[in-house]
């Protein structure tokens, strides 16, 4: 054993990488080095010769993270890492049904649908239908296959109580029916046909049982139903699962994201040991205890405190804002001052509760002429000019790819109207074959026929050009022989897009299928390297699952904003969380959602947890969202954390929210923390009469509570979230509220 291996581990670390096998569950708090505690485990188990690199799976949430893993890997043990099977959920279920494809039933070339793919041909299928898409929205529709996939669900075992329901479930249907038919699937498909094939093959799963006796998953609390369902068709009685992470930071259910696995982990895996990673080392005490004193509000956790060895660090600095503009100026003018210390922009994030709220934030940075990056930007695969080239692609790999062949049919420009492919849609419909066989066989007639005819024996010679070419000579040919760059030389802005094909194919040059699959594999999951074919597939399918994630994009420094959701897993020396307001955060929606505040209260700790250095928390009193003014109160997050670890930057006069002016104090709490809010107040004393936070009945709703107010005169009106009804505003010139 390689002593070394071992260095600097703190004793809870140190017993979690040597565990005996045993199955664990490893609540790791933010920064507390869960990757390096994951990661050292793996090379633990190899190097102790308990379990060879091939006999084991780890699971990650992210392409790369799991790049990451093989990259400290390789750093930590003398062995080849590539074909181990480490990779995302749907990494690992494509690599899965690539290696059985015919007992998933899958064509061996099958395709991988990326959102906006899933979501058009939602929208054929629904055509096909006559379905009204403003009745029956698309998106909606593409949400209800995906949850009912992501909980192991087929068509026929929804339960429909509507006829709303059921005719998105007969959607659902056609919609998996069209899916076989082109040998496609989503990126939810991935995972339920992975697991029904382990469920029903039972060869299958005694084989990766035995194969895999380590089982270990990061980010353990973002799993959904049917990922978790997986793990455990794995998971037999001799196999042991290593479970790393936070109940704390669990901010996905609304993604699926179960944060009940975590809780009923003992109860699946008997006897598991339970490790807590409590020791911080990223942030300073003061943004630790702050941490810890709003998430110890929630009543459903595990519980863990951090701590820090390093010194309490400086005060959370507040600010208070008469509006949002008043606040986007103080970031801007904090922001220089950090520049000026000597911060790189980088370092700096600033983050929000919505996407909503970067506008006045992005006007006012571009105005002091300050460089920025919206995290999670549009990303190389998901562009206009790439996804047109993967669908030629597509359809040398695959012609019944009807979603491809719809995309590039007319593009570049060549004749094919609406009316020409509705008409060859019919066609493939009355003879049931795919379209590609359609525009071969039965083209409409008159001059759309022909310039169909033109289409197909451009992709029958791009096909037959390419035959036995190496993968990157392929993508070269298809980009060049497709007129995608004369089509975009013709454009104002085509030289970018000309640029981003090149290194479409400079992508492929440096493709490695080893990434995907292990040559070694005694399951059929190599890819032959000199199988133009299969190479080809194997990069369409590694662009398809590279699609789904979202990023920063790398260059110039620059500050980062980005949603609080974006920011997980990420750490800056500081971090602004601004719109720090009832309604916006916690937002409005959370009141209605059964342990909504919990997820918002866990939301809340993430961001506070980004920060190494220092924290800024800012609202204002007045925020435009929607096209209205809206007047908040300060978020109930401030009462959660100790009045000794903030630092009030100002004290400015709070603006009633049915006009008027009220005193000095923002916060509204005297040094000794009594004292109620200073807007609340103001709407106590408005000629209303009413106030946030007050208790009142309405003879439709029934008992609520006010909690927002906005306008004067005859336009006033209050938000109150009813016990029974939820959240509405009501004019208050005509709602019939009375006092409870």
């Amino acid at each position: 054993m390689n002593s070394s291996l071992l260095d600097g581990l703190n004793p809870p670390q140190l017993e979690a990488v040597t565990l005996p096998d045993v199955s664990a569950l490893i609540l790791a708090g933010a920064g507390s080095g869960k990757t390096r505690v994951l990661t050292t485990r793996i090379a633990y188990l190899i190097q102790s010769r308990r379990v060879s690199p091939s006999g084991l799976l780890a699971v990650t949430f992210t392409n790369k993270a799991a790049r990451e893993m093989l990259t400290r890997l390789s750093a930590m043990l003398p062995i080849n890492t590539r074909g181990m099977w480490i990779g995302t959920f749907h990494g690992l279920c494509n690599r899965l049904l690539r290696a059985h494809h015919r007992e998933a039933a899958l064509p061996q070339s099958f395709q991988i649908l990326d959102s906006s793919d899933q979501l058009s041909m939602v929208k054929r299928v629904m055509k096909s239908m006559n379905l009204d898409d403003e009745k029956f929205p698309p998106r909606q529709v593409q949400w209800f296959i995906a949850n009912n996939k992501e909980h192991g669900l087929r068509a026929s075992a929804v339960d429909t109580t509507d006829d709303f329901s059921r005719r998105m479930n007969e959607v659902y249907e056609l919609y998996d029916q069209q899916c076989q038919r082109e040998g496609v699937v989503d990126f939810a498909e991935l995972l339920l046909r992975a697991f029904e094939l382990l469920s029903r093959n039972e060869i299958l799963r005694e084989h990766y049982r035995a194969r895999f006796h380590h089982i270990l998953v990061d980010e353990f609390q973002d799993t959904n139903k049917l990922q978790y369902g997986w793990l455990r068709l794995l998971a037999g009685r001799d196999n042991f699962v290593f479970a790393v992470g936070d109940d704390d930071q669990s901010v996905y259910r609304f993604r699926g994201a179960e944060p009940g696995n975590m809780f009923g982990f003992d109860r699946d895996f008997p006897g598991a040991r339970v490790i807590k990673l409590e020791q911080n080392y990223r942030s300073h005490g003061n943004i630790l205890d702050a941490a810890n004193a709003l998430i110890s509000h929630n009543r459903t956790r595990l519980g863990k405190n951090l701590w820090t060895a390093e010194g309490s660090g400086e005060q959370l600095r507040v600010y208070e804002a008469p509006s949002d503009l008043d606040e986007a100026r103080y970031i801007v003018d904090e922001v220089r001052n950090l520049r000026a210390e000597g911060m790189r922009s980088t370092d700096i994030a600033l983050l929000y509760r919505s996407n909503a709220q970067s506008r006045v934030l992005e006007h006012a940075l571009f105005g002091a002429g300050l460089s920025y990056r919206v995290y999670g930007g549009l990303r190389f695969f998901e562009r206009q000019e790439i996804k047109h080239a993967l669908a030629y692609l597509r359809l040398i790999a695959n012609p019944e790819d009807d979603g491809a062949l719809l995309r590039v049919i007319n593009f570049p420009t060549r004749g094919i109207g609406a009316r020409s492919i509705e008409s060859l849609q019919e066609s493939a419909t009355v003879h049931g074959t795919s379209l590609w066989q359609t525009a071969c066989s039965n083209p409409p007639g008159g001059k759309a026929g022909a310039s169909i005819g033109t289409f197909v024996r451009l992709i029958e010679g791009l096909r037959n050009s390419v035959t036995g070419l190496p993968l990157a000579e392929i993508v070269e040919a298809v980009v060049g022989g497709s007129t995608l760059k004369d089509h975009y030389q013709t454009e104002r802005d085509g030289a970018e897009r000309i640029e981003n094909l090149d290194e479409l194919v400079n992508a492929a040059a440096t493709f490695n299928s080893e990434d995907l699959y292990d040559p070694a594999a005694p399951d059929g999951g190599a890819v032959d390297p000199n199988d133009p074919l299969a190479m080809l597939n194997a990069f369409l399918a590694h662009a398809a699952l590279e699609a789904g994630e979202h990023q920063a994009g790398a260059g110039e420094d620059a500050l980062q904003l980005m949603t609080v959701h974006s920011s997980k897993g990420l750490e800056f020396h500081a971090v602004f969380v601004s719109g720090m307001e009832e309604g916006l955060f916690p937002h409005e929606n959370s009141l209605n959602e059964e342990d909504g505040l919990e997820e918002e209260r866990r939301l809340m700790y993430v961001a506070l947890t980004r920060a190494r250095r220092r924290l800024y928390l800012t609202y204002a009193q007045s925020r435009m969202l929607h096209g209205q003014t809206r007047y908040h109160i300060r978020s109930r997050f401030f009462d959660e954390i100790p009045e000794q670890l903030l630092k009030r930057v100002n004290a400015v006069p709070q603006r009633s929210a049915l006009g008027g002016m009220s005193s000095f104090g923002g916060f509204g709490r005297s040094s000794g923390g009594g004292g109620g809010n200073s807007l609340a107040s103001s709407v106590a004393a408005s000629a209303s009469g009413w106030r946030v936070g007050q208790n009142v009945t309405h003879p439709k709703f029934g008992a609520g509570v006010i909690v927002n107010a906005e306008g004067r005169g005859a336009d006033a009106r209050v938000q109150v979230n009813f016990r029974d009804a939820g959240v509405k505003w009501l004019a208050l010139e005509y709602a019939k509220l009375s006092a409870a």
